[in-house]
């Protein structure tokens, strides 16, 4: 005779149509704001299925795990080198690295949460664009500590601490550096949908224009992914007679697509038009010309970002992350700005 299946959380659940984390603060009676609807229904779908909480099972899961998790938007580009980088720093301190890809899916989000919760790591690292702060509170909640990067406008309180690369200060830099090399029009380049990454960027490109010793014909041009021709078009009839014309794109992708864009409406690069791309990928350095973008300091971001979480997990102060952090909760890495051909430079 086979053995009766064991009922777990996850079965009561989905009994219930709630979430496992839901299901874990009801039934362990923890102290978070839950409607009198949810209580009675996960202590209903327990009965129904005959769930009983095995006390030896939830002692052994407040263990450590020694496992941590990446919530990341997706793998390519950027965030395919900063998990690789967050591999090493973890395995370098005994952790092992879970990698989850949200991909902007709801469902596929959520089917994340419920397995970091059963998983039970021992901490969380997260994107800005991985996961709504509305969902990842449920783990916090069920207390996982978590680090965010790249999440400038999260409420704080939501993690114990936040790594963020400075794009602000590397845009208002390349915005002078234009200036430097005779650009009277500057353009910042967004992408053709709204990023919650894009602010800091636009930010960092009117404090940029601020600080010019003369005037400049600027704008903020949504990019038409349809043809990028398009955008080009608009971007002359901003700049009018004025040679070369400057523009900093969200991304290296983003400037590649404008660069050939711009030749193949018959423009020059650097001489007519000069551009700027964010995350230095490797086709930058092979491009012609080779394109002027923003080295990102992975193993320095993903450094800090690991040992903030574990002397969170601890309960121990780092003293190397209260160096770095100066006791506060967010943390801007600097970037560097490459000079390349399209601007003009060897």
């Amino acid at each position: 005779m086979s053995k009766p299946k064991s009922i777990t959380i996850v079965d009561v659940a989905r009994e219930a149509g709630v979430s496992t984390a839901t299901v874990s603060n009801v039934l362990n009676r923890r102290n978070v704001p839950l409607s009198e609807d949810i209580i009675r229904r996960v202590e209903a779908a327990a009965d129904r299925l005959g769930y009983r909480r095995n006390a030896m099972a939830a002692s052994l899961s407040r263990q450590r795990t020694n496992e941590l998790g990446l919530l990341l938007p997706s793998f390519g580009g950027y965030f395919g080198g900063f998990a690789e980088a967050c591999e090493r720093e973890a395995h370098e301190r005994g952790y092992h690295l879970s990698v989850f890809s949200g991909s902007n899916d709801p469902e596929l989000e959520r089917r994340h949460l419920d397995r970091l919760l059963q998983r039970r790591v021992d901490g969380l690292i997260c994107h800005g664009l991985a996961m709504s702060p509305e969902a990842t509170r449920e783990i916090v909640r069920d207390g996982t500590p978590m680090v965010l990067f790249n999440a400038w406008s999260w409420p704080e309180d939501i993690a114990v601490g936040t790594v963020n690369l400075d794009f602000k200060s590397g845009v208002e830099e390349a915005v002078h550096r234009l200036y430097e090399r005779g650009c009277r029009s500057i353009f910042y380049v967004g992408q053709h949908k709204p990023n919650t990454s894009d602010p800091p960027r636009y930010e960092g490109f009117l404090q940029g224009i601020a600080g010019l010793p003369g005037p400049v014909t600027h704008a903020y041009v949504r990019a038409d992914a349809s043809d990028f021709r398009v955008t080009v078009g608009r971007l002359l009839q901003l700049a009018g007679d004025s040679r070369p014309f400057g523009i900093i794109c969200f991304d290296d992708l983003l400037a590649f697509a404008m660069m050939y864009a711009g030749i193949a409406s018959g423009l020059r690069v650097p001489e007519q038009m000069m551009v700027v791309g964010m995350n230095n990928h490797y086709m930058t350095r092979y491009s012609h010309p080779t394109i002027t973008s923003m080295d990102i300091p992975y193993k320095d971001q993903a450094e800090l970002t690991v040992r903030w979480l574990i002397s969170a997990i601890d309960d121990k102060p780092d003293e190397w992350v209260l160096e770095r952090s100066g006791g506060r909760s967010r943390v801007d890495i600097p970037v560097k700005l490459l000079m390349r051909g399209s601007t003009g430079d060897s």
